[in-house]
């Protein structure tokens, strides 16, 4: 931010001290060391440091900093030399801050917050109330019109008060995502569709399986969750769903790729009355199960969250249904999420899993193999930090996310895809290409690597 003419550099944008406080404070300290006996060697007068610009060596009272005991003669110190350390009187009091009003802005600060807070807080409560005004009206939760109108009127209001448009957009773009995940929340709980339905989750101790759980349990469905990791908050839970009757209008299998598999397979075989569907993040290797499941007769589809399960507002995600030649069952699990902004997307199966070898499969290889080369570099990863570039910290962030993820899971992802060779295939080869420019000093094939990318993502909007 740029500063203003005549401001000291050293205050940034801090408004004027209160200049009689100080002035106060000063003298009546200058004042009581000189009514006290010398102590026989130098003692000071801890006053705040020097003041503005042309008064070197002075407080902005025009007093000089440093006392010499048993002399009123005040001397001005050296520029820089800060304040003195006291020695030899006890009648001193104890040293006190620089910048007493600092303590007072500080105070100020808290009292700014507390009201920012309590006028998001308004703000919150009025956007619930839209949000159910535009659920009685059958509106769309989101209006892209509204947002573009909002983050203009703030950029405009920004400038006005002399603040970065940017900065105010990123906090308006905040302010819009909390009002979104209010009234999104609000419509999934104003929804009675599960009102008198039942659903088991198999797998449902996994995190994406209690992400489920509260999901369809907000819509008002009789959740149950059946895995042997044990229970999950007050639902109820059986460890093996073999026990169970399947007398279930939803049945979600929510468990690991491999062990998904076994259970449609089995679940084929048992036939239940209900919607079954899975989760995986592949489907490839769930073929099987859920030809077998097709083909007994079940209401079968597939389903794919492009969400972790800490995602609280599904505006702008996409769940990719996958469906396995029975529609009733498709249209069935859209349902669960109409009153949610999630973007739903029909895709065969082997579509699916050609472009999650890609969205997916690379993205992880490319993350791993960053952070396996860092840790293989010896350098330390504290040091490359504090001399990290712009590019560095926004690809060790999204690399760190995914080391932190379930690594059995993206082995999973990587081994059981039947398209997955071709994406990892590509990663090697493009590395390769920018190792073998690099090596030959082509600059000009280094130069068509690089535009090549600049031109495949020019047309894509970031969200």
């Amino acid at each position: 931010m740029h500063r203003r003419r005549g401001e000291d550099p050293h205050r940034g944008n801090l408004p004027p001290a209160p200049r009689n406080a100080i002035c106060r404070l000063c003298q009546s300290r200058v004042r009581d060391r000189r009514r006290r006996p010398a102590a026989g060697n130098e003692a000071v007068v801890r006053l705040h440091a020097g003041g503005a610009r042309g008064t070197r060596g002075t407080n902005r009272c025009g007093l000089a900093q440093r006392a010499n005991a048993g002399s009123n003669n005040l001397e001005a110190p050296e520029r820089g030399s800060g304040v003195l350390v006291t020695t030899g009187d006890p009648h001193l009091s104890p040293p006190q801050p620089p910048f007493p009003e600092l303590s007072t802005l500080r105070s100020e600060l808290a009292r700014l917050d507390e009201s920012i807070l309590g006028l998001v807080a308004q703000r919150q409560a009025i956007a619930s109330e839209i949000g159910r005004i535009k659920a009685r009206e059958g509106r769309s939760t989101r209006d892209f019109g509204q947002e573009k109108e909002v983050i203009g009127r703030v950029r405009r209001v920004a400038t006005g008060l002399d603040l970065d448009p940017n900065f105010a957009e990123r906090l308006a773009l905040l302010l819009i995502r909390a009002s979104l995940t209010v009234q999104e929340q609000d419509r999934v709980l104003a929804s009675t569709k599960g009102e008198g339905r039942k659903v088991l989750i198999i797998g449902g101790a996994g995190k994406m399986g209690r992400w489920f759980a509260r999901f369809l349990h907000s819509q008002g469905f009789t959740v149950e969750i059946a895995d042997p990791a044990g229970p999950v908050g007050e639902f109820p839970h059986l460890n093996d769903w073999r026990t169970s009757a399947l007398e279930h209008d939803i049945l979600i299998v929510a468990a690991p790729l491999r062990q998904s598999a076994a259970i449609l397979e089995e679940l084929a075989a048992r036939k239940p009355s209900g919607v079954v569907f899975d989760v995986g993040s592949l489907k490839t290797p769930l073929r099987p199960g859920l030809t077998k499941l097709f083909e007994a007769g079940v209401l079968v589809t597939s389903v794919h969250p492009m969400f972790g399960p800490d995602t609280d507002l599904l505006s702008g995600r996409h769940v990719i249904f996958v469906d396995v030649g029975v529609p009733e069952a498709t249209r069935r699990a859209r349902d669960l999420f109409s009153s949610t902004m999630a973007v739903q997307v029909e895709m065969d199966l082997d579509a699916h899993d050609r472009t999650v070898a890609y969205i997916l499969g690379l993205s992880h290889a490319v993350n791993i193999a960053f952070l396996a080369a860092l840790a293989d570099s010896g350098e330390q990863a504290e040091r490359l930090k504090q001399l990290s570039s712009t590019t560095f910290d926004a690809q060790l962030e999204v690399a760190r996310r995914v080391a932190s993820e379930n690594p059995h899971l993206y082995f999973e992802i990587q081994s059981l895809n039947e398209y997955g060779a071709s994406a990892l295939n590509g990663l090697m080869s493009a590395v390769q290409q920018v190792r073998s420019a690099v090596q030959r000093g082509d600059e000009a094939e280094f130069t068509a690597l690089m535009r090549r990318g600049a031109d495949y993502v020019a047309n894509v909007q970031p969200r």
